[in-house]
């Protein structure tokens, strides 16, 4: 019994850590929507995108765990990141770089 209280304890501790780093991003960027994704062994990946386009990403230990954070902080949750949500991203010169530099053979070094 006592390995079980632990374990939760542990689980709401991290629910917790990542309740408060959702609800950090939001305030930093005028509010916020997130979307979780399954990783398999590895985890969830939330991903979370401000009013303002800014968008950034955590990852959790547990599907469950991803979940209960994003419900504790309180932010809208979407189940995809469809073309609505993803056009609220906002990138700009890296990102755009990168991505053409991925499909060009990587990133040149100038």
């Amino acid at each position: 019994m006592a390995d079980t209280q632990q374990v939760d304890s542990k689980a709401e501790r991290k629910v917790a850590r990542l309740a408060k780093q959702i609800t950090s991003f939001s305030k930093a960027h005028g509010g916020a929507e997130g979307q979780v994704a399954y990783l398999g062994e590895r985890g969830a990946r939330i991903v979370l995108v401000g009013e303002d386009g800014g968008w950034g990403d955590l990852v959790a230990p547990s599907y469950e765990i991803a979940e209960q954070a994003v419900e504790k902080s309180g932010i809208t949750r979407h189940d995809s990141f469809d073309g609505d949500f993803a056009a609220k991203v906002k990138t700009g010169r890296y990102e755009w770089s990168r991505m053409a530099g991925i499909q060009v053979g990587g990133p040149k070094n100038d």
